[in-house]
């Protein structure tokens, strides 16, 4: 189905929401919120979508990729999938899992884009809504955006970082979403790299959970 046909069907004010993401976004910062050096807390979320339902997982480990917690919620769908428009879809069900963690997190990864977004990437929606420090980390360059050398650039501006983590491997686009500078947000990825898995750490063992609660769900 074509997006206009989904924006009809679901009855979906696109202009309403981008103007939301253009206020939101004015309330983003991209100055360290804390020492990033002593963080104690990394949280990492994954999220699984199987036809109409999405799973939320997070985990929540130490500096030596110890596992903490973990938790997630299962929910249904309720937005579809539109470029540009993806946290709509898929936030809800991330807060949730969040919320559930008994203690915050020092920072969160995802798997999406954070300023890089022309407007309001997911990453950046997450951290204004949990009110945590959110880093996105990407498989290719938003529209809009362009490399130029190491960095990522956006309207003239660096909105990111290009890390190879693996070789022979496509790169990662470090962006943060709110409450973390870039260069902070590309060397503590940087740091959670543990090979032979191309992904943060945290973000891997967040996969593998996702993978075993779908299991367990039967889904």
């Amino acid at each position: 189905m074509q997006e206009s046909e989904l924006i009809a069907k679901y009855n979906i004010n696109i202009e309403s929401l981008k103007a939301e993401q253009l206020k939101l976004s004015k309330e983003i910062t991209l100055k360290d919120s804390q020492d990033f050096t002593n963080i104690e807390r990394i949280a990492a979320v994954e999220n699984i979508i199987i036809k109409n339902q999405i799973i939320s997982v997070v985990i929540v480990c130490d500096k030596e990729f110890n596992i903490i917690e973990q938790q997630y919620f299962l929910d249904k769908l309720r937005f579809p999938y539109l470029n540009e428009f993806r946290a709509y879809r898929e936030l809800p069900t991330m807060v949730e899992a969040i919320n559930k963690l008994t203690e915050s997190p020092d920072i969160v990864l995802i798997r999406g884009e954070g300023i890089m977004h022309p407007r309001l990437g997911m990453a950046s929606h997450l951290s204004l809504s949990v009110g945590i420090p959110v880093i996105g980390i990407a498989d290719s360059i938003f529209d809009g955006s362009e490399v130029s050398g190491e960095d990522i650039v956006k309207d003239k501006k660096k909105v990111g970082r290009i890390l190879q983590s693996k070789e022979k491997s496509n790169p990662l686009f470090i962006n943060p979403g709110n409450k973390i500078s870039i260069e902070t947000s590309f060397n503590l990825i940087k740091n959670m790299i543990k090979l032979p898995h191309k992904l943060p750490e945290p973000l891997h063992l967040a996969h593998k959970y996702a993978k075993e609660v779908r299991e367990e769900l039967k889904l």
